[in-house]
């Protein structure tokens, strides 16, 4: 579902823009641009669900929702400026016309409609299978602390990501991210953080100017 005085038709389900790479043993970051006015999203919430449980601990998926569809319904009561920010920089470097729904991008480097599963998987797979020299390592070591180490080609961006698992807060979104916190930027080595979160917590590196996912983790995997 694109803006209608953008573009109207969504672009092939194919595999797109240039090949990445996962991070070690890291899951795949899938993200996906959503909002509960587009009509077509449902059908991605539905095939991300059933990725989310089929895959486990290969994938982190994470819903942003937009605002750009609120004039055709209430407003989304979880839109974040920082999705819409997150999404265009996104289109500008995959070479898009204009932001759509349901897009799901893969550790920042791949792109396409959410809605057909077998897409959806083929670059889950290709991220999982891109031999990578990136070795990090995030490690919970308290319920707000954790331990990242290892190395990056540059500075990244160290990104904390507060999201909703329970469906009474995000409805049948996968994840819905109701907060946004930068955390600076990282050159490698061995850094601990501390952190404060409500809900569940995730951590983002990633590439400056929303490039290359290096590394992402949901930080109450192994918190002790």
């Amino acid at each position: 579902m694109r803006p209608i005085h953008k573009l109207l038709a969504l672009p092939a389900l194919v595999i797109a823009c240039s090949a990445g790479t996962a991070s070690g043993d890291t899951p795949v970051l899938v993200e996906l641009f959503a909002s509960h006015n587009c009509q077509v999203c449902p059908k991605a919430y539905d095939t991300l669900r059933e990725i989310e449980n089929e895959r486990g601990d290969d994938v982190l998926i994470l819903t942003w929702a937009v605002d750009y569809w609120d004039y055709l319904g209430e407003p989304d009561p979880l839109a974040l400026p920082a999705a819409a920010a997150r999404q265009t920089a996104y289109a500008e470097r995959f070479g898009l016309r204009a932001p759509y729904t349901p897009q799901s991008v893969y550790d920042g480097e791949k792109e396409c409609p959410a809605t057909r599963k077998s897409t959806v998987e083929a670059n889950i797979d290709s991220q999982k299978a891109g031999n990578t020299p990136y070795e990090i390592e995030i490690r919970a070591i308290s319920t707000n602390r954790f331990t990242l180490t290892g190395a990056v080609p540059s500075p990244a961006q160290v990104q904390l990501v507060e999201y909703a698992r329970d469906e009474a807060r995000g409805g049948d979104m996968v994840n819905p991210v109701i907060e946004m916190r930068s955390l600076g930027l990282w050159s490698g080595g061995s850094v601990t953080y501390a952190y404060s979160c409500q809900s569940d917590c995730a951590l983002i590196v990633q590439a400056p100017d929303f490039g290359h996912v290096y590394a992402a983790k949901a930080l109450d995997e192994d918190a002790g």
